[in-house]
């Protein structure tokens, strides 16, 4: 056996390891992260996947540890991608709907009830609903957030102000729009 082979072996070998290590220690974060933004388990899992294919194959590349925030980072990127391509989707397909003759008599009214906070954040702004994940669900820090998101950690801090006093704000009249129709 070559001293190159023998030195490539390690090599994958220590490649191995890393992916191991930061697979195990991250996985359930970042489906979690997954999850919450997504609309089903299985397209959560998917993404998921594609994170830590993305992570091995820049393993083999850099000899660089792969830390959690190297994965969010990532896994921001996938969900992105993830989300423009569903944006294209629901457009062609409400396209082609529309040029169907027989489109009024097809649309589907049974929309399921969320809860209330997740309503609230779905009507929040994409960039504030993403700080408060971040930061609440997914335990970020802001200097953490400002890394992920290409910002300033003052700036993620005001965003996060900003957004919790939004969301209380919803929540707010949520009961008392509640009360109303009683």
């Amino acid at each position: 056996m070559s001293l190159q082979t023998h030195l490539g072996d390690r090599v994958d070998l220590e490649r191995q390891k890393r992916f191991t290590r930061a697979h195990a220690a991250c996985h359930d974060a970042v489906y979690r992260y997954f999850r919450r933004r997504t609309a089903n388990p299985s397209t959560a899992e998917d993404l998921c996947a594609e994170v830590f294919r993305i992570a091995w194959e820049k393993s083999a590349h850099q000899d660089q540890d792969l830390s959690a925030m190297v994965l969010f980072g990532i896994a921001h990127n996938v969900l992105r991608n993830h989300q423009r391509s569903s944006a294209r989707s629901a457009s062609l397909l409400s396209s082609l709907f529309m040029e169907r003759p027989d489109a009024d008599q097809h649309q589907d009214h049974a929309a399921e009830p969320a809860a209330s906070v997740r309503d609230a954040l779905d009507q929040l702004k994409p960039d504030d609903r993403e700080v408060l994940l971040l930061t609440y669900w997914d335990g970020f820090t802001s200097a953490e957030v400002s890394n992920l998101l290409n910002t300033s950690a003052t700036a993620i801090r005001m965003r996060l102000h900003r957004a919790r006093k939004a969301l209380g704000q919803l929540l707010q009249r949520e009961p008392e729009s509640q009360e109303s129709q009683r």
